[in-house]
């Protein structure tokens, strides 16, 4: 019996000492599993922000143009139910849409979270890295440098301050799609216009500036910009009939469609997959997309416009942006492959009612329509 109350002491002090070893291992192990698993969220929150995010937040998070940039404390210290919420539903008025399956968009509620667990635990140089090696880097932005010596003529002209104040920051963010001198392109209307500084007051040229034209590429720049920044602009529409003609340089726009067969098959095939349900198999368009496949569009529109069309969407329409879906090299094929129909294209297409469906009604280019309504009331 003796023994019997030995050996059971014994094991009650065995089981006693062990406990507090075991606890703390399990504590150990538990911290372990969470840091693991914040890791791989984080590592699958990287993947879906190069795949859906970095076109217009940027493969660093400092942010592109209008876009505001997401590596900042603001960010990194929000709820979680607000910026699930801002992920999943978008933000009313601007160019961030809806992503969450629920609301129309892509990403289910894990995904969602992993976004979250990159914003709010990611490294940044890591995000980009990743990006990098995915071949997802966004396309470069057109841009138009001004040279110091004709800021310098500029800052001496009437409303000079302003100009030279605005010029540079127009040059490396508004002049791809406007135009270095402001003249338009088939992206965007032209800004340097009588008509437009006669008809438009500054306060809703600052508002357009602010908010955005709907179902164009004009993005909101109110939150990219101060109030102050956003005057500086509309002085410059104001005032830009004083800078002289030819002062800001035009630059050479090299062509970016290949005429290689692997390269055009590769954009085809691309094509068929990506753009055929809206645009028509032929690109004659549809009801729910606009005809690509017409002489107008094909020959006013080059090659960085095709590109840049298609890399950045357009907001508020179902055109998605492709640039942080789609790899420099897929994006050089499906310019190269809707290069081709130039040639033969038709001076006006017949809109197809689905990619396969019967010839309907065709409104035009939606490059026109964009010209047109920029800044109409």
């Amino acid at each position: 019996m003796r023994t019997w109350t030995i050996i059971g002491f014994l094991a009650t002090a065995v089981i006693a000492l062990a406990l507090p070893v075991y606890a703390f291992n399990e504590a150990s192990r538990l911290d372990q599993a969470q840091a693991d698993l914040l890791t791989h969220a984080v590592a699958q929150g990287q993947l879906i922000y190069a795949e859906n995010c970095v076109v217009c937040h940027g493969a660093d998070g400092q942010g592109i143009g209008a876009y505001p940039g997401l590596d900042n404390d603001g960010v990194r210290g929000m709820e979680y139910d607000t910026l699930f919420k801002v992920i999943e539903r978008g933000r009313y008025e601007t160019a961030m849409a809806a992503w969450g399956v629920n609301e129309g968009g892509v990403l289910n509620d894990m995904q969602v979270n992993q976004l979250i667990a990159m914003l709010h635990y990611g490294d940044w140089v890591q995000t980009a890295q990743a990006v990098e090696d995915l071949g997802l880097n966004p396309p470069t932005v057109l841009s138009t440098e001004i040279p110091a010596e004709a800021l310098a003529e500029i800052a001496s002209l009437p409303h000079g301050d302003v100009l030279a104040a605005a010029l540079p920051f127009y040059g490396a963010n508004c002049a791809g799609c406007h135009g270095p001198a402001g003249a338009g392109t088939t992206l965007a209307p032209a800004l340097n216009d009588a008509t437009l500084r006669g008809q438009r007051s500054d306060e809703e040229l600052r508002r357009t500036i602010a908010n955005g034209v709907p179902g164009t590429l004009m993005a909101g720049w109110d939150q990219a910009l101060a109030p102050a920044e956003i005057d500086t602009l509309v002085g410059l529409i104001r005032y830009w009939d004083e800078v002289p003609a030819g002062l800001i340089p035009q630059p050479e726009l090299a062509p970016i469609a290949s005429t290689d067969a692997e390269v055009i098959a590769a954009g085809e095939k691309l094509y068929g997959i990506a753009c055929a349900t809206c645009h028509g198999r032929e690109g004659q368009g549809t009801r729910m997309a606009p005809a690509l496949n017409v002489k107008s569009f094909l020959t006013e529109t080059n090659d960085q416009a095709l590109k840049a069309i298609i890399a950045q969407g357009v907001p508020n329409t179902r055109m998605p942006a492709w640039g942080g879906r789609l790899s420099e090299a897929e994006l050089t094929s499906l310019v190269s492959f809707l290069r081709t129909w130039e040639a033969d294209a038709p001076a006006v297409a017949e809109a197809a009612s689905s990619a396969t469906g019967q010839a309907g009604q065709s409104r035009g280019p939606f490059w026109l329509r964009w010209v047109q309504g920029w800044f109409q009331p």
